[in-house]
């Protein structure tokens, strides 16, 4: 009885179907979505890059390179690669800590770190990959952590590398000073121990002190001028970030006939110091790479699937008068937009 009943039901549904088409006058074929309305947009490929501090410029450089890889990245592989930037206004190793979180709890595809305290940053990192999302670093290492892969320079050799040049500026003899920004960021310390490393092969040198700051160029620039004043004996400085030259405060406070400074990075705030021949010789870091090679590795890690190497080398690159204007439109090339018009027209 329920088949019989089921069968009207049928075979009523089908007379339905027949009279609407026949009233149309034509069979009308069940509508279709085409494959591009069908397919799934690709999953955004987020990478979380957390720098020291948004105030200083080496790290808005990174930034600037890490958005252009994930724009060329994007085009290539027709993955949406976007950059959240999470970094803290000024440094802070436990802000950075919750940044890590936050971004794992964001949803972030990896996290791209620059580590102000390491100590304080190991356990969020491995908590981080234990959750499954990777973590590269880049400028200033966790050498400890469960971190993939390490982009910056030898911070040792950096260190020896800017007191060769000071040696040099000062003929072997004098007294100097370093100054070290942040206390508790590992790659600033071993730059301080490669200045003194190198230090002891110059009879003629000596370091009067080491002194920290808070890394903002107002702060740096302070701290110079407050030295200067407390020690003016004081004839040279190694400067292992180039910080106190990002204002043109020191131009105005110190006598390039009396102090010769040479200084890690090379923006182009800090051109005129060499134009000027207060910072004869600049080792600047090409911190533009710091974001554009790093999240090129991060995606061939992640989502590619290949082998990238743990420790990645930067090389510095010297700065002085001779190749200022080669230097300076380098520096235009990465996007930089405050590059001296003067700079660019020199040979």
């Amino acid at each position: 009885m329920r088949m019989g009943i089921l069968g009207n039901r049928i075979g009523a549904t089908v007379s339905l179907a027949a009279l609407v088409s026949a009233c149309s006058g034509s069979p009308q074929p069940a509508p279709q979505q085409s494959a591009a309305a069908t397919a799934v947009p690709a999953r955004p490929f987020k990478i979380a890059m957390i720098a020291k501090s948004s105030t200083n410029p080496v790290f808005l450089a990174a930034r600037t390179g890490a958005e252009a890889a994930a724009r060329e990245l994007s085009k290539k592989h027709g993955v949406p690669v976007e950059i959240a930037w999470l970094t803290p206004p000024m440094e802070d190793g436990q802000v950075q800590a919750q940044r890590v979180a936050q971004a794992v709890n964001e949803g972030a595809s990896a996290i791209l770190l620059s580590c102000s305290d390491a100590g304080k940053l190991n356990g969020a990192i491995d908590d981080a990959v234990g959750r499954g999302v990777p973590v590269m670093t880049f400028d200033s290492d966790a050498p400890d952590s469960k971190r993939f892969a390490f982009y910056g320079v030898d911070d040792v050799k950096t260190g020896e590398a800017v007191m060769v040049e000071l040696a040099q500026q000062m003929n072997g003899k004098g007294k100097i000073a370093i100054l070290a920004g942040n206390q508790n960021a590992p790659n600033l310390r071993k730059r301080v121990l490669g200045v003194k490393q190198e230090a002891t092969k110059s009879p003629g040198i000596k370091i009067v002190d080491t002194f920290f700051h808070i890394e903002t160029p107002q702060d740096a620039a302070a701290e110079v001028v407050r030295v200067q004043n407390a020690y003016p004996e004081i004839q040279g400085w190694a400067m292992i970030g180039g910080w106190p030259l990002f204002t043109p405060t020191l131009l105005k406070d110190l006598d390039p006939k009396k102090v010769k400074i040479v200084a890690v990075d090379g923006l182009p705030p800090m051109l005129p110091y060499v134009d000027k021949g207060l910072a004869p010789v600049l080792l600047a870091q090409p911190v533009y790479l710091w974001g554009h090679v790093s999240v090129n590795k991060i995606f061939e890690k992640v989502h590619l699937k290949q082998d990238v190497p743990v420790l990645i080398p930067m090389e510095l690159v010297k700065v002085t008068k001779e190749n200022l204007g080669k230097w300076a439109r380098q520096l235009k090339e990465w996007q930089f937009t405050d590059v001296q018009e003067e700079y660019l027209k020199l040979p």
